[in-house]
């Protein structure tokens, strides 16, 4: 074992060796060790990461507390988190990731992966806000079984509206502030300022990741979202079925035009186990997630199960990543690690670049 007289710039040398395979370069080249103080036999190191609770940030700092210790010190880490676009923004003070669930065609389930998605990364331990934008279709509420009104506080003289809390997950949604039974009728305009107007009057709090659920399809509450939230990444849902991926395929162009990273595509309803005699049928067709993310060069982030269970946690109020420990759930807690690893490599590259700019 070295011993632990051992210095700052010493122990900074020795960290050059974790590498980050998916910048292709170390951890201190590319900016992510933000601090480095050793003293009295004890290094407290801190990183500066992108995406709380993914897998592969816990595995650089793994390895980073495997360095320390074998340069015989105990090692104190934390980790930061750069504010970096979303908390910057006055829209979204302290919100660090902003995840859009965007589909070109309804029907597809994204709600139910939106929800799912944002229980998953609940479930990995983050702090998690779900944002229902589906204005004409606000399910998220009953997918959560959510029906409290939401308290209003004032705050520095301005009234705020705070977020209820469903297993885990601060929530907000148009649902939640108009009678069950009242239909949304609303001219494009209306919709477009109450959306605005939501995004400011919430009060989030600190969040790593506020997960926004998209009407589906290409319009004026898509392009009011993309204008006025610092989207970090969004994921698109599809089926496999060639008229789903056919729209999903113009939703994927639309955000291109806007420059917004796409973190990839999941294909939803990819399958069906028969309960009865363990067959698989693929009710939709098979592979059209992944044909399309080939097609338009993004990454495939995985495909879901068409699983009456899914259904089911949905109507019950009860997402099934919190209430089951089957094949559909490992599939959604798969997609949140995925999603997260998505986001820590965006949020990385972007403190490469930075750190490269200052060099």
């Amino acid at each position: 074992m070295t011993s632990p007289d051992i210095s700052d710039s010493d122990l900074r040398d020795r960290l050059r060796t974790v590498e980050d395979p998916a910048l292709g370069t170390d951890i201190v080249s590319a900016g992510l060790l933000a601090d480095v103080a050793v003293e009295d036999g004890t290094a407290s190191i801190e990183l500066a990461l992108g995406a709380p609770h993914a897998p592969d940030e816990s595995d650089i700092a793994d390895r980073v507390r495997a360095v320390a210790e074998d340069a015989g010190l105990e090692a104190e880490l934390s980790a930061t988190v750069p504010l970096f676009d979303a908390a910057e923004s006055s829209v979204l003070p302290g919100v660090r990731n902003v995840i859009a669930v965007a589909s070109g065609k309804g029907g597809v389930g994204k709600s139910t992966v939106a929800v799912n998605l944002a229980a998953g990364l609940a479930d990995r331990g983050a702090d998690v806000g779900l944002f229902d934008a589906d204005v004409y279709g606000p399910n998220v509420p009953r997918m959560l079984g959510a029906d409290e009104d939401p308290d209003v506080t004032t705050v520095d003289g301005e009234d705020r509206i705070e977020p209820p809390t469903a297993h885990g997950i601060e929530l907000m949604s148009v649902g939640l502030l108009i009678d069950e039974d009242d239909p949304v009728v609303w001219r494009g305009p209306v919709a477009q300022n109450t959306l605005t107007d939501l995004f400011t009057d919430v009060s989030w709090g600190s969040l790593d990741y506020l997960v926004v659920d998209l009407p589906p399809g290409t319009g004026d509450v898509q392009l009011t979202v993309l204008q006025h939230l610092p989207v970090t990444g969004t994921v698109v849902v599809t089926t496999p079925q060639s008229v789903a991926v056919d729209d999903t395929r113009r939703g994927v162009q639309m955000f291109g035009e806007y420059r917004t990273n796409v973190l990839g595509v999941v294909e939803n309803m990819s399958g069906f186990v028969c309960p009865s005699c363990g067959d698989r049928h693929e009710v939709f067709g098979e592979d059209g997630g992944r044909s399309l993310a080939d097609a338009v060069d993004v990454p495939y982030l995985g495909s879901l199960p068409l699983d009456p269970a899914v259904r089911q946690g949905a109507d019950d109020g009860r997402p099934i990543v919190r209430r089951d420990a089957g094949e559909a759930a490992a599939a959604f807690r798969d997609l949140a690690a995925t999603v997260a690893n998505k986001v820590g490599v965006l949020r990385r590259h972007h403190r490469q670049q930075t750190a490269e700019a200052g060099d």
